[in-house]
């Protein structure tokens, strides 16, 4: 994407005119030209403006996908692969590598888990004591009566550095992240960090285990090897999530949270709108909430309306999410390398509407219809759920800040491993083969 002060001296010298463009996706709000050979080379793609539309839209951003993010957290980066071609990278060239040594990990614990005290205790002596690192840990889970009153795990807790989630931003401390739990450990670490990830490292010591491919068996040498930067990477897309309301006067702000627990540091105002902002890692649910009416949502991609949900909901989801609700709702399942996102209708009152995978980097948009009976409900990632009105507006788009999850073989591999062992994908039993030799004639 980033272009040498060479190449762009040289297309002005052939009197070409440069065509700016911006990736919002990648880049923010800067301004990229590019030009070759005396005609614009343009990587955004124009839309012709809906029927009766005055105004154009235009695409900002690859159709490709973002632009891969290869650092991660403060020291951790990905192996460059002088082979990728264009924004696709082939799973097997994703390694992790360190700019320097990682010295603070977060170790996140599932909560109210009697079984995950020991393997935390173990972990986080093993941490602090052999590996002489920072360890982050959340201060509700220091609070646990078997942690608090067990005096041998008192000096190894002093040194604990704690936060307090929605108070305390820890986005640019932390090099690495260890999950002991099952896959809302993952997804819950995705919530901490609203930017750039660190790499995660997932021990499966829950029930599912889909995104968790570690055992806790050797988790020494296995963490040894990650601090070594011996492993390989599979970059989880996100969903940027924009949420627009209209201002409504009940909704307050008190000591920093609002009443539907939205944290007012990801709330911006404008004249008679909120704007929230969130990156998902599974999916977007829109559904009817308590009514029992149909719901009654419009679906725009890139500025054009392309369907109306009427049914439950609707699902927007990442390759990583597709096998979450997507998946119990009839979609197909997509490896988390493939750069797309996917639309799901949830119980559709048609025969007719199938879930479809659409390019990352589009742009969704979800509105309630304007004659809709009732209003909507949005999660994310079945969390700060919320209701959504006439006038509200849910923008969806691929997040540029993936999470960089560590494999414990490669990405296929182990993808293929959670479909067979957790969700038993084309068990059956084998047909026999014929007993007795058919005769020869």
């Amino acid at each position: 994407m980033e272009m040498s002060r060479e190449k762009l001296c040289a297309s002005k010298a052939d009197g070409s005119s440069d065509s700016a463009y911006h990736c919002s996706a990648c880049h923010g709000d800067e301004e990229w030209g590019s030009t070759s050979r005396g005609r614009a080379k343009s990587r955004s793609l124009s839309a012709s403006p809906a029927l009766g539309s005055t105004k154009e839209f235009r695409r900002t951003r690859s159709l490709h996908g973002p632009c891969p993010v290869t650092t991660f957290g403060p020291k951790a980066c990905m192996l460059q692969n002088p082979k990728t071609i264009m924004h696709i990278q082939d799973p097997a060239s994703q390694r992790l590598t360190w700019n320097k040594p990682p010295k603070s990990v977060l170790v996140i614990k599932k909560i109210r888990d009697a079984s995950l005290l020991q393997p935390f205790k173990e972990l986080c002596m093993y941490l602090t004591e052999e590996n002489n690192m920072i360890v982050y840990v959340e201060k509700k889970v220091l609070e646990d009566p078997a942690i608090a009153n067990d005096e041998n795990f008192g000096p190894v807790k002093k040194k604990f550095c704690t936060f307090r989630e929605d108070y305390d931003d820890i986005s640019n401390q932390i090099d690495f992240i260890i999950c002991l739990g099952g896959d809302g450990t993952l997804l819950y670490a995705s919530s901490l960090f609203q930017g750039s990830v660190p790499p995660v490292m997932a021990f499966h010591l829950g029930s599912l285990g889909f995104l968790t491919p570690f055992n806790f068996e050797n988790f020494q040498s296995q963490v040894t090897q990650v601090i070594e930067g011996n492993a390989a990477l599979v970059l989880r897309s996100r969903l940027k999530v924009k949420v627009v309301k209209e201002h409504r006067e009940k909704s307050t702000v008190q000591n920093g949270i609002e009443e539907n627990g939205v944290v007012s540091a990801n709330l911006e105002k404008e004249v008679g709108k909120q704007i929230m902002q969130y990156q998902v890692l599974n999916e977007v649910v829109v559904d009817r909430g308590p009514s029992s009416y149909l719901s009654n949502v419009d679906v725009f991609l890139d500025g054009h309306l392309i369907t109306t949900v009427q049914g439950d909901g609707v699902i927007v989801s990442t390759p990583t999410g597709s096998t979450a609700y997507a998946a119990a709702a009839g979609a197909s399942m997509i490896h988390p390398n493939v750069p797309a996102i996917m639309i799901t209708p949830i119980c559709p009152h048609s025969l007719s509407f199938r879930p479809i995978v659409v390019p990352a980097g589009v742009e969704l948009k979800i509105m309630l219809s304007p004659d809709a009976r009732n209003t909507a409900w949005v999660s994310f990632d079945g969390r700060k759920r919320q209701e959504i009105c006439h006038g509200d507006s849910i923008s969806i788009t691929t997040s540029c800040y993936p999470l960089p999850s560590i494999c414990f073989r490669d990405p296929v591999s182990d993808w293929f491993e959670s479909l067979a062992e957790c969700l038993h994908w084309n068990v059956r039993k084998k047909q026999n083969n014929f007993a007795v030799e058919e005769e020869e004639f």
